[in-house]
């Protein structure tokens, strides 16, 4: 495997596994507001987060290539509302989805195809995530001021089914 590849997946490795960390803190945070709902539906997320890495983990390994596990840095715990909460999210998973096009963008200069393919199904996926964290965050927007309406969310949120496994998802 092309070293340059290599180093970029393990770093993409990292930064799911961190999505993770996040997800959990996110969702200790609204655990401690007592918005249960939203702590449901980050800790599904962060279930995804963890698939997302380990689908890149074992595409490494079938390749021929190092899993170099890094050290994940403490994400933040305490946010001034529900929604720069879920404002953070978002804008991780912006982040998240710039570094997966970088990937493919080496990929593609590296002429690595297999994982120029295998990505796209992470580009796939950024943009339902995004797409799904904009709209949570657009809603708690406009019911901020509104405790009924945070606890209306929160209820919906409460319904979200657990996440499925992401190298299923192909």
């Amino acid at each position: 495997m092309n070293s340059k590849v290599e180093r970029a997946l393990n770093e993409q490795i990292h930064a799911e596994f961190f999505s993770f960390y996040l997800y959990l803190s996110v969702a200790a945070y609204f655990t401690s507001h007592h918005l249960d709902g939203f702590s449901h539906w980050m800790r599904i997320q962060a279930q995804e987060e963890s698939g997302h890495a380990m689908k890149l983990f074992d595409y490494l390994i079938e390749r021929g290539g190092t899993v170099q596990l890094m050290a994940l840095d403490e994400p933040q715990r305490e946010w001034d509302s529900p929604s720069a909460a879920v404002e953070a999210v978002l804008k991780h998973e912006q982040f998240i989805s710039q570094r997966i096009n970088d990937i493919v963008d080496l990929a593609n200069g590296e002429n690595d195809h297999a994982t120029t393919v295998m990505m796209h199904w992470y580009v796939n996926e950024q943009v339902e995530e995004e797409a799904t964290a904009d709209t949570l965050f657009h809603q708690v927007k406009m019911v901020e001021g509104s405790p009924h309406g945070l606890l209306m969310i929160d209820r919906e949120l409460a319904g979200r089914p657990a996440a499925a496994d992401a190298s299923a998802q192909e």
